[in-house]
């Protein structure tokens, strides 16, 4: 199974904030990060898984970890 690991965070509420996830598949790491000068901390905790998933094969089976009540 893909394990994939997701945190996003903004400084205001809007304000500046940034996304990044870390995805472990059989021993391969990929990570990524970025971020958006106006923005909210729900965006960019969505943001995460998001583009996450975009860098996993369709079908594979995937668990995500995450802090955010809101992406659960």
């Amino acid at each position: 199974m893909i394990e994939v690991y997701t945190d996003g965070s903004c400084l205001g509420n809007p304000g500046t904030g940034g996304w990044a996830f870390l995805i472990l598949n059989e021993g391969l790491i990929i990570n990524h990060f970025g971020y958006q000068p106006d923005t909210t901390n729900n965006q960019m905790e969505l943001l995460a898984p998001i583009e996450a998933l975009k860098k996993i094969p369709k079908g594979s089976n995937v668990q995500i970890f995450t802090d955010s009540k809101y992406v659960k």
